[in-house]
């Protein structure tokens, strides 16, 4: 009874961490604007970055990793094993549906870090460098994101991931294929800054 207790505890844990929307805080506090309001809509280091510069936007990055690697890495030293990829995978919902923020947050992918980072650190690297290269093959950063959703499962279990790292890959990677799924028909200018180009915008 005190596994499950335990176990429930670290992954509610993992949403509440989630749902730490340091984008629309730190935007807030610097420009009194809601990050969400322009941009790509959305609460993530590039909209950051477009509103409140490169230095916002880089603490931004750093603390949206930490919302995904806590959680794990509390799991991991103190959870039951199928704590684990359950409380990834509920960061990176958390970080997606914020309950502090109506349910309006970001994408997912720098939780998700994260939590790779906890569980694997190589596989952090691995499966950036493996997102890197579909965003510059496909030249769409949300359908680059889809494929890697599909992919990190396969990723983990390459890099001889138990069946909770594998478990945690296909928890995260449905999370953000259904996220980025939204942005499926977005119009992009720029690969990295993921600006739109409808209207003219840049």
């Amino acid at each position: 009874m005190m596994e499950i207790i335990t176990g429930a505890l670290i992954v509610g844990l993992g949403y509440m961490f989630g749902s730490l929307t340091f984008s629309i805080w730190i935007t807030k506090y610097l420009k009194n604007v809601d990050v969400r309001d322009s941009g790509s809509k959305h609460a993530t280091t590039t909209n950051t970055i477009r509103q409140a510069g490169f230095f916002a936007g880089s603490i931004v990055l750093v603390l949206d990793i930490l919302k995904g690697f806590i959680p794990t890495y509390l799991a991991i030293t103190f959870g039951p094993d199928w704590s684990i990829p359950l409380t990834a995978t509920f960061a990176v919902i958390g970080h997606c549906w914020p309950i502090f923020a109506e349910f309006r947050g970001g994408m997912g992918l720098a939780t998700a870090g994260g939590a790779l980072i906890a569980i694997m650190p190589i596989s952090f690297l691995v499966a950036l460098a493996v997102l890197i290269v579909l965003t510059l093959v496909i030249k769409h950063s949300a359908r680059a994101a889809m494929v890697f959703g599909f992919l990190l499962p396969f990723i983990l279990y390459i890099l001889n991931g138990t069946p909770n790292k594998i478990y945690l890959g296909i928890g995260m990677g449905v999370v953000l294929i259904f996220r980025f799924y939204s942005d499926y028909n977005r119009k992009y200018r720029e690969l990295w800054l993921d600006r739109d180009v409808e209207d003219g915008k840049v």
